[in-house]
């Protein structure tokens, strides 16, 4: 069964809201600085260290 990352990224972060239950505040900046830093100078860096 192939899934799409974007989906099984969308379930994960859905049920980790409803079982963790953190502040909305910490989502948005969590969204936006991983937004930020993928298009950053820093973004191979951090591509070579996920790898």
């Amino acid at each position: 069964m192939d899934v799409p990352l974007w989906l099984a990224l969308l379930v994960v972060g859905v049920l980790g809201v409803k079982l963790i239950r953190p502040p909305w505040w910490l989502i948005a900046v969590l969204l936006l600085g991983g937004y930020l830093l993928a298009d950053s100078l820093l973004a191979p860096v951090i591509n070579l260290l996920v790898k």
